[in-house]
């Protein structure tokens, strides 16, 4: 079997899907080998997420970018990624070659002293690096004080074990990956705090084109994860939006059909459209719900979204 080499960022977690990836191809006889590649989301950690666009140029791909410089160079012969990183649409010369099976897609509440976020006092310190959390949790508990949150996982635990935030929100999925669940408290349902599109899925990314890597890793493509990220992505793509922006999206198959729960929030969560809807056609499906969104006044929370710099520009 050939050897592979497969791009990866540094952190903690972006490793440990990187060498799950690779066991995985190693348990099938590739030789396997993994480079670290530092990329701009990695290198400006002065500024929250959302506003990395803003001070870095388009902002699209913040934390893709130089591994897929690496790709199509030849340096590497796969990426692996969170697919909540991946822009909606991939630039041209790329493609997935596998979604693997989801972890929990859900949000996390992590504190040191309270069991859910209805529990904590008037004008709590909650740390979160995403707009889309932030929305949601300001239309809960408005009376909340939201700070940015930057580093890495364990980073950012030390920080709330060291008494800086009262809480902090992060993606369960990647908690249990590394199996740092001690400080988790309460997960969301998908109603109250919507998921990141692609939150939970791995997306290993490899040139267009190149059949014989698309073949080796066919075994690692899930077709439920694909379907409903799938489904995410293109609503994603029809609203426009980058991986920092405040929208949600959560695809499931639920007998038989394909369920989307989808959301649109004002950052101050003044305003939070949510749509929820069944259908077959994941790439329809998602359209539609962005349609509906579009419709009912998310076109006008994303254009003063951008307008205010605090993400990056939507796609055409």
């Amino acid at each position: 079997m050939p050897s592979l080499r497969i791009g990866s960022r540094g952190s903690q977690l972006a490793l440990w899907q990187a060498n799950h990836i690779a066991a995985l191809l190693r348990a099938r006889g590739h030789e396997v080998e993994i480079e670290i590649i530092h990329t701009t989301g990695d290198k400006i950690t002065d500024v929250p997420l959302s506003q990395v666009g803003a001070k870095g140029g388009t902002g699209k791909g913040i934390f893709t970018k130089e591994i897929e410089d690496a790709l199509a160079a030849g340096r590497v012969d796969l990426a692996v990624h969170s697919l909540k990183d991946l822009p909606a649409e991939l630039p041209p010369g790329f493609e997935l070659a596998a979604i693997t099976e989801r972890e929990d897609p859900r949000d996390a509440f992590c504190s040191r002293h309270f069991a859910k976020i209805e529990d904590l006092p008037r004008h709590a310190r909650v740390g979160t690096s995403s707009l889309r959390r932030q929305a949601q949790l300001k239309a809960i508990r408005p009376d909340l004080d939201m700070h940015p949150l930057r580093g890495n996982v364990d980073t950012r635990l030390r920080k709330l074990e060291q008494a800086e935030y009262d809480a902090i929100i992060l993606a369960f999925a990647g908690l249990n990956r590394l199996r740092k669940t001690e400080l988790v408290r309460q997960i969301f349902s998908a109603d109250v705090i919507c998921p990141a599109a692609g939150q939970g899925a791995l997306a290993v990314e490899i040139r267009a084109g190149d059949s014989q890597v698309r073949q080796h890793l066919s075994f690692l493509d899930d077709p439920n994860a694909r379907k409903a990220t799938t489904c995410e992505r293109s609503l994603l793509s029809r609203l426009g939006g980058g991986c920092q922006v405040p929208i949600g999206a959560f695809a499931e198959i639920r007998a038989r059909k394909l369920h989307l729960e989808s959301v649109v929030a004002d950052p101050d969560g003044s305003q939070v459209l949510r749509d929820s809807r069944d259908g077959d056609d994941p790439e329809r499906l998602g359209h539609d719900a962005g349609d509906a969104l579009l419709a009912r006044g998310g076109d006008k929370i994303l254009e003063a979204v951008y307008s205010r710099g605090l993400s990056v520009p939507p796609q055409l």
